[in-house]
Formats: C-alpha cells, structure tokens, sequence
C-alpha cells in the first residue's frame, strides 16, 4: 500500500476563515477563533492521519502590511507557508478583490505547486454573487482549481479534504502517527487565555497583549497551570483586571473551562498580569515568546 504526506498551508487575508477551515479539516480547535481581525499569531500545525496518508495542516496569519516588529515577524511565518507547502490553499471571503500584499500574491498565481482557491463565506451571498466571484477568481488565478465553501457550516469541506488527499505526494509521514500538532500543551494554554482576551476586551488592548505560562504541571486527575498576562502600559494592566479583578476573573473561568475539555480533566488556573514595555517592537522578547524564527 503506497503511503502519502504532505503539508496542505492555508494563506489569506485576515479574517477570511482560514482558523475555522483548519479547525474543520482537522476535527479539533487548534486554532482560535474570534470576529477580530489578526486572532493568528502564529504559524500552527494540525495533523491529520490514516494508515494510508498524513497531512499536516497549517494556519497561517492574515496577510497585511507589517506596522511593527510582532506583525514582521507574522508575516514571516507567513512565507515559510509558501517554501513548504506541497499544496497550497489560498482563502478568500465572497466580499474581498485582492490580498493585501501584492508580493504575496505573486508568489501564489506563479506557485508551481496545486493550488486550491477556496472561496469562503458563501451562505452570506446570493447564488448570482458567488457565481460571478467565481469567474473573478478563475480569471485573477488562472493556476487554482475553485472551490466554494462554507468553512463555518462546514459545507463542501469534505469535498476541499478528498481533493486534498488526491494531491498529496507519495512518502512517509513526517511525524508520528499519533501526534496531532507540533505545539506544547503550554502554547494552547497561552492562546485560549489570549481567545478570552479577544472576545471581551476592546481597541488596542487585544494586540497588545502576550500570554506566558510559567507553570504547567499535570497531575493524574488536575493540570496546574500559573500564567502571566504581558500588557505594554500599566493603563492596560488595571483595564485587564477590571473593577476588583472581575474582568481578570472572567478571563480566568473561561479559559479554565475550555482548557477543562482540551485536556479532558479538571484544570487549577492562575493569572497574573505584568507590564513589559513595548514587547511588540522588542526582537529579543519576541524571540522569546516564539517569534522572530528568522532572526
């Protein structure tokens, strides 16, 4: 029996779906999701496996002129997606004409790799709108095969996930069977904090926040964690934990919550928050938090 494996990277503006795709295709909430535009931060792997092939998936920040160092780094992880892809899907939303980096956009119509083009979003359109989007696109990217999709309602996904496996290239795998994404426990721990802090914070506070677990020790029926919630001015620190800790009280309980079903037993959370100047534009800390790869 002939074995196949490839990496299948999803590109696109921000917002356009690409998160919920990669949820979908994997089974799993690997990635978080929020109505906020740059929820990816990072380049996240999920790995689907049959005796017969592995695919492993990857989400991919919303492309977008960088302002500062953290949104450089982002798009770094972004061109990684191109150099390794053996399939590429690029994400579009029924609205939208173009990407937001022209450079990019390049790259993709002269990729010489498959390309899938998934048209996002079309339960918000009329039948008229989408077939005359799908013309748009078939003549902006001649290379692409079209596919339209509703990543939220999972509509046509299996059929984006058989023509997927159809396109992978002959090999091994390149992890283990039984791995299901190339993150620590800890990284998820950081980023459902960070979903929290997305859905109930506003304006800039989101984008300025960076999660940090110190502590991860998982017992036989609990997992302790104690994390640090990274702000830029102490403003934001009292906005964060809110009229005597309420607004941190909730983060905490929702988090815990979510992290209760990842993790399948109950979870002890503590948070903390700190004030670290400017991390956003500072390379050495955003190495530390996991960006800057190429630096």
């Amino acid at each position: 029996m002939t074995h196949k494996a490839g990496f299948v990277n999803i590109i696109g503006n921000p917002n356009v779906g690409k998160s919920t795709l990669m949820n979908a295709l994997v089974g799993e909430k690997l990635s978080i999701i929020t109505a906020k535009a740059q929820t990816t931060r990072h380049r996240i792997l999920g790995i689907v496996n049959e005796d017969d092939f592995q695919i492993v998936f990857s989400d991919t920040p919303g492309i977008l002129k960088p302002a500062y160092e953290l949104q450089s780094s982002m798009m770094d992880f972004v061109k990684s997606a191109f150099e390794d892809a053996d399939v590429l899907i690029y994400m579009v939303e029924v609205g939208e004409k173009e990407l937001k980096n022209e450079a990019f956009f390049k790259r993709i119509i002269h990729s010489e790799i498959p390309v899938m083009l998934l048209l996002n979003k079309i339960d918000k359109s009329s039948q008229e709108e989408v077939e005359e989007k799908i013309e748009y696109w078939k003549n902006k990217v001649p290379n692409a095969e079209v596919f339209v999709i509703s990543a939220l309602e999972k509509f046509n996904v299996p059929a984006v996930f058989e023509k997927i496996k159809e396109l992978l290239p002959e090999g091994p795998p390149f992890y283990p069977k039984d791995q299901l994404t190339d993150k620590p426990e800890r990284f998820f721990v950081n980023e459902k904090i960070r979903e929290k802090i997305l859905m109930h914070y506003k304006k800039e506070i989101p984008y300025a926040v960076e999660v940090e677990t110190e502590e991860f020790v998982e017992e036989e029926n609990i997992v302790r964690i104690r994390s640090i919630i990274m702000v830029e001015r102490e403003t934001q620190k009292g906005i964060i934990i809110g009229h005597k800790g309420s607004a941190l009280k909730r983060v905490g309980a929702e988090a815990r919550k979510d992290l209760e079903k990842f993790f399948e037993k109950k979870v002890f959370i503590e948070l903390y928050v700190k004030v670290n100047k400017n991390w956003r534009s500072d390379k050495i800390q955003l190495k530390r938090f996991g960006y800057n790869q190429g630096t």
